[in-house]
């Protein structure tokens, strides 16, 4: 059964990310009748993210507060209306809102799966199942390119819109009738109750006095940058720098987020079988993600070869990428406990979206400034491995975190 559940988790997080790729892909369509600069381009990118950001970590303690099911079901409903509603833009405000709307919705998207996997899933098993989950990135991802090139040649661009928040319209309905929380052991039961009183009304602040909160936080923030740049700019990149039009993108652009699939179960089941052949939970994670880590730098390369081993390097960045978010975001869920995951989750997003925005807007002034794909290359390639450095500062031991002295001295205070 929670092998069912983490497959009806991850097709919410294709949706989200088919959600979201859809402004990127169709952006030649849309600038048909809505002209964009770059820096316009980003600003539509900065409105998701900035929502999405708060909302990440806001959507942390709504899914705590709510619960997953109820939490989740908010969640999907507000961010396909808020996708739907792009179709009806007709200049760049209109496209700016509906954006940050869509970043309100999703934002809590993966706080709410962190949950489930918390919910449904033993430690051994949870890095697998978070894979699972990651793994919807991809699909979503590698669906956007083909179906919006698809839809494009029947309809017009408003259409991709319509249909993207109908799909996640009847995701909510397989969801109402399949989520439930599972029965926990009486013992457990006893011990969650125990530690239910003694964080209640726990606040972000007191998590932001954790070193390892802060570690996680930060590590996110520098590797999202990347990947946001990646997972925004390279349909723009293959339309401006190497003249592809929306089918030669709607043929090619889906590889790399096949790859990043691939790295979201490899990254997850290579973790878990280091755990399985008894090897520590944090040897078990940080080995992961340092050979995560290590393959990004390659990405640099791309401006200076041709445009075959450009995809091919993207592959492996996406790859690598995902490995490590898959890697990162089961964190969490090894550090923290239940009743406070949601919120760390939520501050990790928020960020790692905090991130995406900084690059994002940077990435924007530099291209429409004259310095070119190099520079953005060179710097996105060096933000995993400094991420790496800071994980192995911030977090030496991989283990459950005692909370309850921490909360002593904020009461004392």
């Amino acid at each position: 059964m929670r092998w069912r559940i983490a497959i009806l988790v991850s097709a919410a997080i294709a949706i989200s990310y088919l959600d979201r790729q859809t402004l990127p892909v169709a952006i030649k369509a849309i600038e048909r009748e809505i002209p964009l600069t770059n820096e316009q381009f980003s600003y539509l990118q900065s409105a998701f993210l900035l929502a999405y950001a708060f909302m990440y970590a806001g959507g942390g303690k709504l899914a705590d507060a709510l619960g997953t099911r109820r939490g989740f079901t908010v969640i999907m409903l507000f961010w396909s209306f808020a996708c739907l509603s792009q179709g009806f833009a007709l200049g760049f405000a209109m496209l700016a809102i509906s954006r940050f709307l869509l970043g309100v919705g999703e934002g809590g998207g993966f706080p709410t799966a962190t949950r489930a996997v918390t919910e449904w899933f033993p430690v051994k098993e949870r890095a697998t199942a978070m894979g699972i989950i990651n793994g919807g990135t991809a699909v979503g991802a590698v669906a956007a390119p083909p179906l919006i090139a698809a839809i494009l040649t029947f309809a017009s661009w408003r259409w991709i819109f319509f249909l993207a928040g109908a799909v996640g319209i009847l995701w909510t309905i397989w969801w109402r009738f399949s989520y439930f929380v599972p029965v926990t052991p009486a013992e457990e039961e006893r011990e969650l109750q125990r530690f239910n009183a003694s964080v209640k009304g726990l606040r972000w602040t007191s998590l932001l006095r954790i070193r390892e909160t802060w570690g996680l936080v930060v590590a996110k923030f520098l590797s999202d940058a990347a990947w946001y740049f990646y997972l925004f700019w390279l349909p723009k990149y293959l339309y401006d720098a190497r003249g592809f039009d929306i089918k030669a993108v709607g043929k090619l652009a889906w590889i790399p987020y096949a790859a990043s699939g691939i790295g979201c179960l490899i990254g997850g089941s290579f973790s878990s079988y280091l755990i399985h052949r008894n090897a520590g939970l944090g040897t078990a994670r940080k080995l992961a993600l340092g050979l995560s880590a290590a393959v990004m730098p390659f990405i640099l390369l791309v401006p200076h070869i041709r445009v075959s081993w450009a995809l091919a390097l993207f592959s492996l960045a996406y790859f690598g990428q995902q490995s490590w978010s898959t890697l990162v975001m089961v964190l969490p869920t090894d550090l923290f406990p239940r009743q406070v995951v949601g919120a760390v989750a939520g501050l990790v997003g928020f960020g790692g979206a905090m991130g995406g925005i900084a690059f994002g807007q940077l990435t924007g002034y530099l291209l429409d400034h004259g310095f070119g794909y190099s520079l953005v290359f060179l710097l996105a390639g060096s933000f995993h491995v400094t991420a790496f450095m800071i994980i192995l500062l911030a977090i030496p031991v991989v283990a459950p975190l005692s909370l309850e002295p921490k909360l002593q001295y904020e009461a004392a205070l």
